[in-house]
């Protein structure tokens, strides 16, 4: 499948990275070379030196037997043009990267007048993902799968009781709950009943949801419930903004503090309802004035990590119960979760895991992207052609990388063993990694998902860079 993306930034990156690792034949294209020298020195693709908007490159590039184009470039009209532009010359489908909020109630039409099969929109996607955990209300950080019958938490191995220096195999683990990886100092460890846990560790798990609220409570976890009344939001930039209109509408009270003062006046014409402050997020005088010890969240989204990181820390310090903090760098991920802030959020994952799920198509349902992208996990509906159906999980002989968590069969939470079967029309939640991805495909019969309408070869072998 070939697939162009135009713009290697930090998204078009991570899209080459994830398509390329599939087997896909990947270009990616973009007028800053310094960017495509990183996509050379890391990447199995070919690279581009031109525009999106060249007809004449594109036609090159055989654009009329291209199955996907995805535009992700710093400008949305831009990415507009150019995924309108692939299609009219026969690019089977297109996406494009639309941020601007003054968009956000015009998708629909601009799908259907300029032909764009999908569009994304990572700062609404990141303030979605931020919402769903304030408003829940739980303790813990749960992502919900197979409607919501299965659950995917992580645990800081210093927040719990009696674990640290044990084997798996003697910890309180009920039936229903399976740890499915373990974070040890940057590594990814797909663990067994002799792994030992270690105090640095985080810990991923997945089964039914009651059940992992019971791991924490045998634990000594928090487990009760407490719904979000009053947050700060550090950053008044797209994210803040959808958030904060957001929350709003849940009838949460927000405060949302930007340093500059154009924006803030924007955000307080804009934003129906709540506080908008113009001043210095870093400044601890004004937190303390603005009562952050009262506050039931605490999210910082503004446009440097270090200072997510700084004043999430201070967040906590201050005994703020959830703090949420924005992260660009992958490598940051791990460092604040284990300084102990509840959740640190990548607009390029969230991005990412959206678009791969719509390449994939209707066999996979949902997709998050963990561990410092090194992992995935993903929801998977089996059909009467995946190779892992009627077929007992021991005789499989899955890779290590991948663990089967859960299997829901007609409605029922079933956390397998090795004399497992999976059936048609079951939903499979599967923890992968990263490298593993490709086997999980060919195993469940989702190579090239719902878009793909014809095989396109091409000769592989050394990529490199070249220029129109």
């Amino acid at each position: 499948m070939q697939t162009i993306i135009v713009g290697a930034g930090k998204l078009g990156y991570k899209l080459a990275e994830s398509l390329s690792q599939k087997n896909d034949n990947v270009i990616v294209i973009d007028v800053n070379q310094e960017a495509l020298d990183k996509v050379n020195d890391h990447l199995d693709v070919l690279t581009v030196n031109d525009s999106g908007l060249n007809m004449e490159m594109l036609t090159r590039l055989n654009i009329s037997k291209c199955h996907l184009l995805i535009a992700v470039t710093s400008s949305d009209e831009i990415n507009m043009l150019v995924a309108s532009m692939a299609k009219k010359m026969g690019c089977y489908n297109t996406i494009a990267r639309i941020r601007n909020p003054e968009y956000s109630n015009q998708i629909e039409f601009i799908k259907r007048e300029m032909n764009i099969d999908y569009v994304v929109n990572p700062d609404l996607a990141t303030s979605k993902e931020i919402a769903k955990y304030l408003l829940k209300g739980q303790a813990i950080h749960m992502e919900d799968f197979a409607q919501g019958k299965v659950g995917m938490a992580d645990f800081k191995a210093n927040n719990l009781k009696d674990i640290i220096g044990k084997k798996i195999k003697d910890l309180n683990i009920p039936q229903n709950v399976l740890i499915a990886a373990i974070s040890r100092n940057g590594a990814t460890i797909i663990p067994n009943g002799e792994t030992e846990i270690e105090s640095t560790d985080i810990i991923y798990v997945i089964g039914k949801k009651e059940s992992i609220n019971q791991f924490s409570k045998n634990c000594g976890s928090l487990i009760g419930h407490k719904h979000v009344k009053k947050v700060i939001i550090l950053g008044g930039g797209k994210i803040g903004y959808y958030l904060a209109n957001n929350l709003i509408e849940h009838g949460v009270a927000v405060k949302i503090i930007e340093r500059d003062k154009k924006r803030s006046q924007y955000l307080a014409e804009n934003i129906n309802g709540g506080l908008v402050i113009h001043g210095d997020g870093t400044d601890t005088e004004l937190l303390l004035e603005e009562k952050i010890a009262d506050m039931d969240a605490f999210v910082t989204v503004t446009g440097y990590d270090e200072e997510n990181l700084l004043l999430g820390l201070l967040a906590k310090q201050n005994g703020v119960p959830k703090v949420i903090a924005k992260v660009s760098r992958p490598n940051y991920i791990p460092i604040i979760e284990k300084l102990g802030i509840d959740i640190a959020v990548n607009p390029v994952y969230i991005t990412a895991s959206d678009i791969l799920r719509y390449i994939q198509g209707g066999k996979v349902v949902s997709i998050s992207l963990l561990l410092g992208g090194d992992a995935e996990v993903l929801e998977i509906i089996a059909t009467k052609n995946s190779q892992i159906i009627h077929k007992k999980l021991k005789d499989l002989q899955l890779p290590k990388g991948i663990i089967v968590g859960a299997i829901v069969h007609k409605g029922k939470v079933i956390i397998p063993n090795g004399d497992s079967e999976i059936v048609p029309g079951d939903r499979v939640i599967v923890f992968s990694l990263h490298s593993e991805v490709p086997k999980l495909e060919k195993l469940f019969g989702i190579r090239g998902g719902g878009i793909v309408y014809e095989l396109f070869n091409s000769s592989k072998g050394s990529r490199q860079s070249i220029n129109f």
